[in-house]
């Protein structure tokens, strides 16, 4: 579970990044900034800070920020309700990203995950993106990122988001923030 100062200062790290990018978002927005620790307790390794603009039944927008390092772990988009999974666009806006998917294993990939989660990693193609690169991800494709030294801003493009079902391949992984002494937690 999050503490208030950790949710707070994580949504503070995303405006501030956002304002160094040059990405304008509303006072509105910022306010719904979500951060995700995967319930995991360590959100500078293992989560993200995320904006979603619009979400509906049929199209996703999003913006992702990542702390130096910081990782969203491997997990997919499996079909939902009879209709296929999410497809989703990552594009790097701002540093770098280390995207993995399913496919040929990179020698030597740029990503470190942290000591004792190596088995919840397993797909390891390495992508790399930088400002103005872009990925797409299918449905029911396995895959993760980790932002690179400097930290990344990711937009993403899809069909229509429904985090709550994704599935992980760490079973310890809890999608929607859980935060200390609020009721509410900002969520698409």
């Amino acid at each position: 579970m999050l503490t208030q100062e950790a949710f707070r200062a994580a949504q503070a790290y995303a405006r501030e990044m956002f304002q160094q990018a040059g990405i304008a978002i509303t006072p509105a927005e910022a306010e719904r900034i979500e951060v995700a620790d995967f319930g995991l307790g360590d959100l500078e390794r293992i989560g993200l800070q995320l904006l979603i603009y619009v979400n509906t039944e049929r199209v996703c927008a999003k913006e992702l920020v990542l702390r130096p390092g910081q990782i969203c772990p491997e997990h997919l988009h499996p079909p939902v309700h009879g209709e296929p999974g999410k497809e989703e666009t990552l594009r790097c806006r701002w540093g770098s990203v280390y995207l993995y998917v399913d496919g040929e294993p990179t020698p030597n990939p740029r990503a470190t995950v942290p000591p004792g989660q190596e088995r919840y990693f397993t797909a390891w193609h390495e992508v790399v993106l930088r400002p103005g690169e872009q990925h797409t991800v299918y449905p029911e494709s396995r895959h993760w990122f980790q932002a690179g030294p400097e930290g990344a801003i990711v937009s993403e493009f899809s069909t229509r988001s429904r985090d709550e079902f994704d599935i992980f391949t760490n079973p310890n992984i809890v999608r929607l923030p859980r935060v200390e002494g609020l009721e509410e937690v900002p969520h698409g």
